[in-house]
């Protein structure tokens, strides 16, 4: 079952952010992204590299974007624990490095699941290997974005200290988040891009 929720089917096309976006420099805010399941592009086809297009253009701030470096693929074992150790590990050291940057997670499919692991989400921490932010940089949360995420089909939801500051967007008729019957709608997310960036201008 979890590897039928895990599904991702890595539709749409990658939309590249350019060389600047990676820089190590210290932001005011950086979007760190974790991709669905075998999903190509960069950031991920579906949902990362498009959505950070969006923000890196509608934020009232300058960011940087990293990929969460996992394997994203249900053929390995420790993928989702690997994805929150990478996702920790790089949140650890950004906050150490950048006193004043705040971070946008973002997880997409399997990488929903993955940063469900990092905020310490319950029903998360169920699966073996979790790795999860230290409590004392949970303020430096700007933001969490969710999109077909997995868990959701069985109600869970993110660890409280993050509730107030996560947006989780499910198409109709997506199979992995709201148990639809349209595959398709897995890979369709454009239409929650505009909202998703209004949201985090609202925090800033």
């Amino acid at each position: 079952m979890l590897s039928v929720l895990l599904l991702a089917t890595g539709l749409g096309a990658a939309i590249s952010p350019g060389p600047t976006a990676w820089a190590q420099g210290c932001a005011a805010v950086d979007v760190v992204i974790a991709r669905g399941t075998t999903e190509p592009g960069y950031l991920g086809a579906a949902v990362g590299d498009p959505l950070y297009a969006v923000l890196r253009e509608r934020l009232a701030v300058d960011t940087s974007a990293h990929r969460v470096d996992y394997p994203a693929d249900l053929l390995v074992p420790s993928s989702v624990s690997d994805g929150t150790r990478a996702m920790t590990g790089h949140l650890v050291a950004r906050a150490a490095a950048c006193p004043d940057q705040r971070f946008i997670l973002v997880g997409y499919s399997q990488g929903a699941v993955v940063t469900h692991g990092v905020l310490g989400s319950p029903a998360a921490l169920l699966l073996p290997g979790m790795w999860t932010l230290p409590p004392e940089l949970s303020h430096r949360v700007l933001a969490v974005l969710l999109f077909g995420d997995p868990l959701r089909l069985v109600g869970a939801t993110v660890h409280p200290w993050y509730a107030d500051r996560t947006q989780n967007y499910c198409a109709a008729g997506d199979p992995v988040c709201a148990g639809g019957i349209f595959p398709a709608a897995h890979g369709t997310y454009e239409w929650a891009f505009a909202d998703a960036a209004g949201q985090v201008n609202a925090r800033l």
